[in-house]
């Protein structure tokens, strides 16, 4: 249950700190006190959107933090251990959550002192509080809702959610076999573009760096009488010439030899003398090698010329590189042979489909034998319970419709399969005596939904495991008796649940175990909303209000007492 609520910086409210006990909690007071707000931002704790006008004006930051005391729940402490949340290991188990929000986007989400994410907290929120909103009964008049509320009665989540898979894992092979099918009409036309390409480029003998290669060799071709004149000269600096290079170190070495032998200091010299008239001889053979092999060649440089233009088209054409043009090679011949063996793929992805089809047609039959066995209970549970919120005379009925044999056995479509199952459900309903079962959308009034909503909504979900009910303003649309006999079904429901109600019917508060006022009030220029939580006499003056208005009479105090009691 939630045990308290802290808000700041949102909408009208600057700081505002609620305590919630177990059992029903109201919220009461006058129209646009922002008891809504409060809802709204509980609603954001637990995952809702945000968005920046939900900021008090002028601030630019605000938080809301919730305690929240959860009984023992394996699927709740895994959820938490799986995301690597600290909890308390005893039978309850309390979270903290506190969304952070910021007028440039920088929203932080925190539970239990370490950041979250907000799909982290959408999968707890089912764990912790279950929100009716003032327009949640219009859901009831869209048949696509009644299939959820049946299955949560039914305890089916895990059995629907394993059909889903199995639904996407089938649509998946069957969009890869569409997909199959698309390449096979342009198949042909295909085979001959991609044996042409690899013809191309096989023929071609590409290899990496041989353009880099042919374009050095181009160099040395066109410059052939510079290089000779230059290993020739250099051939002579170094070796040939009387005053070579050479010369003068073997002259420098004997010199040095002979002057270590009166100062040993120098002889340390001689390996590195020795070092460099070896390495000079080694560089003036390569230049006599590499000037004996030049020679020009116009038909060589024509080869190289019209190599480097081959190269050059190729590389325009597949991808601007040597090392491209092979990738898209190797890319062709992989598509080429996919291409051949279509056929083989085609028979086995229809295998793979109809198998899949099978798998789900199976748990979809079972899910739709648990649905029909269900449907009588829930039904019988939801006219129980309409006689509690003073409709006795009301009937209600669930009908689930599945697809057709013709459409089981068509292998080739999937109408009327969907990710939910082979069923489709409707709610119908009668009022009164006398009239005939109709869909619920054609039927309900305004008020008669309000109460059907409570009732399918804690039918449906109030025993999957106790948490946080809130219902706001779940009284529009009726009063007099048919509030105190919602009232009486709220009151029923706090004995499993934590309920917390906003409300202007006196009828339904007479029921608190706490009784909240929600004021709004102008002080030094601004608006500030505050809640209040009423003892005995606070209580009289408040019911007292919700059954008079403005003037608060001496009778309304009694009427209000007399109610209390």
């Amino acid at each position: 249950m939630l045990t308290l609520l802290n808000i700041s910086n949102i909408a009208l409210i600057d700081e505002l700190k609620v305590e919630f006990e177990p059992g029903l909690n109201l919220l009461t007071g006058e129209t646009g006190s922002g008891k809504s707000i409060i809802v709204d931002a509980l609603g954001v704790l637990i995952g809702g959107r945000f968005t920046s006008d939900l900021l008090k004006a002028g601030r630019d930051r605000g938080f809301i933090e919730g305690l929240f005391s959860v009984g023992a729940n394996k699927d709740l402490k895994q959820l938490l251990v799986d995301a690597g949340i600290e909890s308390e290991s005893g039978a309850d188990t309390e979270i903290i959550i506190r969304r952070e929000l910021a007028l440039n986007g920088r929203n932080k989400i925190f539970i239990n002192h370490q950041l979250a994410t907000q799909t982290l907290l959408r999968q707890l929120q089912p764990f912790l509080v279950d929100i009716h909103g003032q327009g949640d009964q219009q859901t009831l008049f869209d048949a696509t809702t009644h299939l959820d509320l049946l299955d949560t009665f039914a305890g089916i989540s895990e059995l629907r959610e394993e059909l889903g898979e199995r639904y996407r894992r089938w649509m998946a092979i069957r969009r890869e076999l569409e997909a199959q099918g698309e390449e096979d009409a342009e198949k042909f036309q295909l085979i001959d573009i991609l044996r042409f390409q690899i013809d191309e480029l096989e023929r071609a003998k590409l290899v990496i760096g041989e353009d880099e290669q042919l374009e050095d060799e181009k160099r040395r071709l066109n410059n052939v009488e510079k290089l000779t004149t230059l290993c020739s000269e250099s051939f002579g600096l170094i070796y040939e010439d009387g005053d070579s290079a050479i010369t003068r170190i073997r002259r420098a070495t004997r010199h040095v030899e002979e002057l270590s032998g009166f100062e040993t200091k120098f002889g340390q010299y001689l390996d590195g003398l020795e070092s460099a008239r070896t390495l000079l001889e080694d560089l003036a053979f390569s230049l006599r090698d590499f000037a004996d092999k030049l020679e020009f060649s116009p038909a060589r440089l024509g080869e190289i010329e019209g190599r480097l233009a081959e190269l050059s088209r190729l590389k325009r054409k597949y991808g601007g590189s040597i090392e491209a043009c092979l990738e898209h090679l190797a890319r062709s011949q992989d598509k080429l042979s996919q291409i051949e063996r279509s056929d083989e793929t085609e028979a086995r992805l229809r295998a793979e489909a109809s198998a899949a089809r099978d798998v789900f047609l199976e748990l979809a039959k079972k899910l739709h034998r648990d649905r029909v066995r269900s449907a009588k209970k829930f039904e019988r549970s939801v006219e129980s319970d309409l006689a509690e919120v003073a409709m006795e005379h009301a009937r209600f009925q669930l009908q689930v419709s599945a697809a057709s044999e013709s459409q089981l056995e068509n292998t080739e479509n999937a109408d009327g399969l969907t990710q939910n199952g082979i069923d489709q459900v409707e709610f119908y309903f009668s009022a009164n005596v006398g009239e005939d079962l109709r869909p619920l959308a054609r039927v309900a009034s305004g008020g008669e939904a309000s109460r059907l909503m409570l009732v399918l909504k804690t039918v449906a979900g109030a025993t999957e495991f106790p948490r946080t009910i809130v219902f706001d303003e779940i009284d529009t649309g009726i009063g007099g008796r048919v509030s105190e006999a919602v009232g009486l079904k709220l009151k029923k429901l706090s004995e499993t649940n934590q309920v917390f109600c906003v409300t202007h019917q006196a009828q339904i508060a007479r029921f608190a175990d706490a009784h909240l006022l929600v004021r709004k009030e102008v002080m030094s220029g601004h608006t500030e909303v505050s809640a209040v939580k009423l003892d005995r006499r606070g209580r009289v003056e408040e019911i007292a209000r919700m059954l008079t208005g403005a003037e608060i009479t001496e009778t309304a105090r009694r009427h209000a007492r007399e109610l209390l009691k």
